[in-house]
């Protein structure tokens, strides 16, 4: 199966699906020397892994990693990166009924006509479980970006929208609430909504919104390589994800330019920041922020019309352990691709810069 790498000079490959024995990656690429913080590692998995609140999916994994090799007393030696994650709490039996039936808006059915087959338990290999893959990758990565901030919160859930910027918010506050909404009152207010969709079988979608700090300017490259891009990439590969916006967004389309232009200051910042931080695929300097869309899960708790492999017409629920809404989990994964897309970028710019 093609599609399973990410990255340049910095590269992830993920394997293993939802029920098999685990999931794991190589992250090669990474350099000799650097002295990993396992605890910041598995801080990131604990915040992406269900079970950690009765908002998620209940499925009860400890997510505890094992790193197989490219690490020797503590520090990177130079090798490929190997690590899994043990799968130790899987019901599969509660999928036996898709093994011929397809979910409305799920995987199934394009898997199945691409491969011809499919591992239809817990979704396989487009399962969300493999995301926990790449935020072990991500916190990696942020170990190679000491100078970068990188924080993700929830800003919207179904019809509740944070109306405040993130400028006007305290982001340490992101992981008080279980739904990481910075802010207390409008978190409430998205839990108890996402209770009351969970508790009729359904499901809701919502926002991120990822501010990156301390980006210098000249990270990118021109043309088919663009920061932004790359950045929309790794966001779009996220599993239900359906939109991405940078800065201004689809919202900067209805200004002027004499209203939208960023005008400069003479230490080289911008007056406004509606580029969010990236000019000509290449980074300003400025903050960096986008939003990230994401559907509601497919797998309702409900009765759907559906197909069978046949083209019978069939009555289909939802079985399994399933969140109501993802975003309060994909928060981490959120952070740990922007991580990636950053580092491959620091690795890029070193490798020019050491060439010239």
């Amino acid at each position: 199966m093609a599609g399973n790498t990410f990255g340049t000079l910095l590269k992830l490959t993920t394997f293993g699906e939802s029920h098999g024995e685990a999931i794991g990656g190589i992250l090669d690429g990474i350099p000799a020397g650097v002295e990993l913080d396992l605890q910041a590692i598995q801080y990131d998995l604990s915040r992406r892994r269900p079970g950690q609140s009765s908002l998620v999916s209940p499925r009860d994994e400890s997510d505890t990693l094992r790193i197989l090799s490219g690490v020797f007393e503590g520090k990177t030696t130079g090798a490929p990166l190997g690590f899994l994650i043990p799968n130790t709490n899987t019901n599969s039996a509660d999928y036996a009924h898709l093994a011929n039936s397809f979910r409305p808006s799920h995987a199934d059915f394009t898997y199945e006509k691409k491969y011809g087959l499919r591992d239809y338990r817990g979704g396989g290999r487009s399962s969300a479980r493999e995301t926990a893959i790449r935020v072990v990758a991500g916190a990696i990565a942020k170990q190679l970006l000491p100078h970068i901030s990188i924080q993700a919160y929830v800003s919207s859930v179904g019809h509740l929208t944070l109306t405040k910027s993130y400028t006007e918010l305290d982001l340490s506050a992101t992981e008080s609430s279980a739904v990481r909404c910075p802010d207390q009152a409008v978190a409430q207010e998205m839990e108890t909504y996402i209770r009351t969709v969970q508790a009729a079988g359904d499901t809701v979608g919502g926002i991120i919104t990822c501010v990156i700090k301390g980006v210098p300017a000249g990270l990118g490259e021109p043309v088919f390589d663009k920061l932004h891009a790359e950045l929309g990439k790794a966001m779009l590969s996220i599993n239900a994800v359906k939109g991405f916006e940078l800065g201004s967004g689809f919202a900067g389309s209805s200004r002027l330019g004499s209203e939208h232009n960023d005008v400069f200051l003479p230490n080289g910042s911008t007056q406004t920041n509606h580029s969010g931080g990236v000019q000509g695929g290449i980074s300003n300097g400025m903050d960096i922020y986008f939003r990230v869309a994401f559907k509601p899960v497919a797998t309702l708790m409900q009765d759907q019309q559906s197909v069978n492999k046949k083209g019978e017409a069939i009555t289909i629920q939802g079985k399994g352990r399933h969140d109501a809404c993802v975003v309060p989990r994909a928060v981490p994964i959120v952070e740990a691709m922007a991580a990636l897309v950053l580092a491959d970028f620091a690795f890029r710019q070193r490798a020019i810069a050491n060439w010239v």
